[in-house]
């Protein structure tokens, strides 16, 4: 934060809000904040190490003598006046103990004296998430009067205040630090409970902390992971803001399913409502079917909403409602008989949505592009930032049930416009974290992925290969060095190990992969004029394989009709969709990027429930 950056005095600004001031801002003042030392700051953060020395009988306080004379007196506790009278004390006793008699009134005495406890310096390794790196803190436990059991446990957390000291020696580390704080007051103790503190244990593996999400970002990894995380989501509004989209919030609750085919989470508030029907024998409905209620239930609607106008009879507008819900329910039952095998009925439970929260069965989006639209067609460029969910029950290491995603959209634009624009956004990431995250790539470097610098500056220096779907096809079918597990023809998706193949060792850097067979991608996406294509594409990432996934959309009614049908899908749902081609169509186009993924790439994890603060995924226990 520039608030916080020394002025050429060298006088530190605390933060705004909390009154102390960041080790970051401590240790990017000049040569590692050596410049500093002599200044009076207020620092607070989470005990990472500890050690304590016990000091020789007579041994000075570790201030400087010139601080320990400024300032105001400090308060003196009870325990200070007793110990210091100390001397006074014994001398009363000496002459009281003249005979034996009184040598038991000298014991008592003695007992009653506190004597002073041992003292000792504390060398506390302290970190506040500002940055990878940890201030030596030393606590001299005669001059703070604070139990030096509180201090001392890993996670502990403290609020002091002191002087900036160079360090005599340093404790912790292989390198030898610059600079030091010498405490004068403890303004805060948190204390921990050390046998049940899980980082109380060196070094969890990152599979090990997905138990305690509540704890894992006073980790090193974890915390630089986090700011990395938040150097993306900055650059990604910087990106779009400095090419005039707005910021536009798509709804997470929905009743359509962007995608045609994925799993969604349902949302209800009838689970403790739910009725248990008994099974109605398909004789019962013999000759009724769906479609023909379904034209009643149209019927019956129109002639609720022209009594509702009227006003003139309510207990015919009850009665038609009345009418209405149970040809609402016997259409749910239908649809139901027709899921089941032919001439059996099963027993069930049966929920009548019309007494839900929306009145109608809703999910949890999967996407955000289809009411995006809504918006490009009206105000040109926009894009959404937030969670998606899928119900997909299968373990990977790249996908969990919800991950969050970057999704654009762009009024007169087509597919050729959205391929530039994701590939400079996802340029324009990688050089963000180089420039800004120098220190945490640094440590990542370390610690994960020793290649994580080289990577990033290839993908973002390397021009993307851009090849169809056929081409792609064809040219791993000519690989003669791999056998890949899933046999290749025209039409069918390409795997993990296909796209992997492609990035990682075909090609080495980004690959874009455009017109694919049109089964294969969702129904609004635009048909192509061979009839077999449609205007699609996905950016796949050596490492990650697939980032973005985009896409022209169909702005011809026509032919969006067609495919709502050729996918099977409830065209009611989707009339406000249509109408955006009915009123003032236009040729548009977006993408979406997985962002968790982004986050997975820049860090070099290979386990996105690592990459994302708190993972939700099937199975897993969540707070």
């Amino acid at each position: 934060m520039e608030s916080q950056k020394p002025e050429a005095s060298t006088q530190l600004i605390p933060l705004k809000y909390s009154n102390r001031v960041t080790l970051k801002t401590i240790f990017e003042c000049g040569k590692h904040g050596l410049g500093l030392v002599g200044e009076r700051v207020v620092i607070g953060g989470w005990v990472r190490n500890s050690k304590e020395e016990r000091k020789e009988p007579g041994a000075s306080s570790p201030l400087p003598d010139d601080k320990v004379a400024e300032g105001s007196p400090k308060d003196v506790s009870c325990a200070e006046i007793l110990q210091s009278g100390i001397p006074f004390f014994r001398t009363i006793i000496k002459v009281l103990s003249g005979s034996a008699r009184q040598s038991v009134l000298r014991e008592n005495l003695d007992s009653l004296i506190p004597m002073p406890p041992p003292s000792s310096i504390l060398f506390l390794q302290v970190g506040d998430g500002s940055c990878t790196e940890s201030l030596q803190v030393v606590v001299d436990s005669a001059a703070v009067f604070v139990p030096i059991g509180q201090l001392l446990p890993t996670g502990t957390c403290i609020l002091a205040e002191g002087v900036l000291q160079t360090p005599l020696k340093t404790y912790f580390g292989k390198e030898e630090q610059a600079i030091e704080l010498t405490v004068e007051k403890i303004l805060h103790v948190g204390t921990v409970e050390q046998d049940k503190y899980p980082l109380s244990q060196k070094r969890l593996p990152l599979d090990r902390l997905r138990d305690f999400s509540h704890f894992r970002p006073r980790t090193t990894t974890v915390a630089s992971i986090t700011r990395i995380r938040s150097a993306l989501t900055f650059a990604t509004h910087t990106f779009f803001q400095n090419h005039g989209f707005l910021h536009v919030e798509a709804p997470i609750i929905t009743i359509t399913d962007c995608e045609g085919f994925s799993d969604k989470f349902q949302v209800t508030t009838l689970l403790q409502r739910i009725i248990k029907e008994e099974p109605i024998a398909l004789s019962e409905t013999q000759g009724i079917s769906l479609e023909t209620v379904k034209v009643a239930i149209n019927e019956k609607t129109n002639i609720v909403e022209q009594l509702k106008r009227s006003e003139s009879n309510r207990e015919a507008l009850a009665a038609a409602v009345k009418d209405l819900k149970k040809t609402n329910e016997l259409a749910q039952q239908l649809e139901a008989r027709e899921k089941s095998k032919p001439g059996t009925a099963e027993k069930g439970y049966m929920v009548n949505f019309n007494e839900d929260c929306f009145s109608r069965q809703t999910y949890l989006t999967v996407s955000g592009r289809l009411h995006l639209e809504s918006y490009a067609c009206s105000l040109g460029h926009v894009y959404s930032f937030g969670p998606r969910f899928q119900a997909d029950k299968k373990l990977s290491s790249k996908h969990v049930a919800e991950m969050w995603f970057v999704e654009i959209e762009m009024a007169f634009s087509q597919l050729e416009e959205a391929i530039t624009c994701a590939d400079d956004y996802f340029k324009f990431l990688c050089k963000c974290i180089l420039d800004k995250c120098s220190t945490d790539l640094n440590f990542l470097k370390k610690r994960i992925d020793k290649t994580i610098f080289n990577r990033l500056q290839s993908l973002m220096e390397k021009s993307s290969e851009k090849i169809t779907y056929s081409e792609a096809v064809d040219r791993l079918r000519n690989v003669s060095v791999k056998e890949f597990e899933t046999k290749l023809q025209w039409g069918v998706a390409l795997t993990e190990e296909h796209l992997r193949y492609l990035a990682d060792e075909m090609y080495a850097k980004p690959v874009i992969i455009y017109n694919y067979p049109k089964k294969l991608k969702p129904f609004y996406v635009r048909l192509n004029d061979d009839g077999n294509t449609v205007a699609a594409f996905e950016m796949v990432l050596p490492k990650v394989g697939t980032l973005i996934t985009g896409s022209q959309n169909e702005e011809r009614i026509n032919m969006l009709s067609a495919r709502i049908k050729e996918f099977d899908l409830p065209k009611e749902q989707y009339e406000w969709y249509l109408d955006l081609r009915r009123h003032g169509t236009v040729k548009h186009s977006g993408f979406s990027l997985a962002f968790d993924l982004m986050v997975l790439l820049t860090t070099g994890l290979t386990d996105v429930r690592d990459a994302i603060p708190f993972p939700r995924s099937c199975g897993m226990e969540i707070n």
